[in-house]
């Protein structure tokens, strides 16, 4: 039986991973829920809002308690950052604190939509690659823009597949195609996954991979929900490979017709 983890991987920033999930770790119940989901989730790569989690007070509950950064590969974000300078600041305060180089940049351009400021996003990734960091950076769904960041030095680029947490799906599939055409690093859709066919889609559009939380951490069984997006990732890679079958217009019988009794 075909194993796709270990026929298939993506490499970014320097390093291979099997899993083509990426997750969260914000909005579970707690911690716990957190390490069951990413456990079904099959990731290998998780999410941590550096402004929001707390990292280094030993005096109360710390997330690397329940998701050990030896098991998997902690991604700081500056999610809640709206400007290059405190998204900077946020990542070397991170890579302070961790180690860490291999991080997710995202500067927002308002609290109603999430939607990336993408001015600010390119002077932010501009100062961290200067800095030494590996930048997998949330960008809007334009193909310009993206091919800027990949010039740039971006290890990744992550356009969005609809606005953050809400759960609408990949709107504008045509551009993501564009994206993946156009940049040779991974493409990975970030945001706006709500359900199980939005993550096959974004793999059948040829995607590296998927980052989600909300739509794990706000289904109504989480743990469930990880798995179910686990193997929607696995199959929507998977028909990517396989070559779908062209659309046409009128029927085409399975069996032939030639020989009936």
């Amino acid at each position: 039986m075909l194993d796709v983890a270990n026929d298939d991987f993506f490499e970014v920033g320097g390093r291979k991973f099997s899993s083509r999930l990426l997750v969260g770790t914000g909005k579970y119940k707690d911690f716990e829920e957190t390490a069951k989901a990413i456990e079904a989730s099959g990731a290998e790569i998780v999410t941590v809002a550096v402004r929001r989690v707390n990292l280094s007070d030993p005096s109360q509950p710390m997330l690397v308690d329940y998701v050990s950064p030896k098991k998997y590969t902690y991604l700081p974000n500056t999610a809640g950052c709206f400007t290059a300078d405190d998204a900077v600041r946020t990542l070397r305060l991170a890579r302070e604190a961790g180690g860490w180089d291999l991080v997710k940049l995202e500067v927002l351009g308002d609290q109603k939509t999430l939607y990336p400021n993408m001015p600010e996003t390119l002077a932010a990734a501009e100062a961290l690659i200067k800095d030494g960091f590996k930048v997998m950076v949330y960008c809007s769904d334009d193909p310009i823009q993206a091919k800027k960041l990949e010039d740039m030095g971006c290890v990744a680029i992550m356009p969005l597949g609809s606005l953050i947490g809400s759960g609408l799906g990949i709107m504008n599939p045509i551009n993501i195609r564009l994206i993946k055409e156009s940049v040779s690093v991974p493409v990975l859709v970030d945001a706006g996954v709500g359900t199980a066919s939005d993550a096959a889609e974004a793999m059948e559009l040829g995607c590296d991979g998927v980052l989600m939380n909300t739509a794990i951490a706000a289904a109504k069984d989480p743990i469930r929900m990880a798995l179910a997006m686990k193997l929607a990732v696995e199959a929507g890679r998977l028909a990517y490979l396989s070559g779908r079958m062209p659309k046409k217009m009128y029927a085409d019988p399975s069996s032939p017709l030639a020989g009936l009794i």
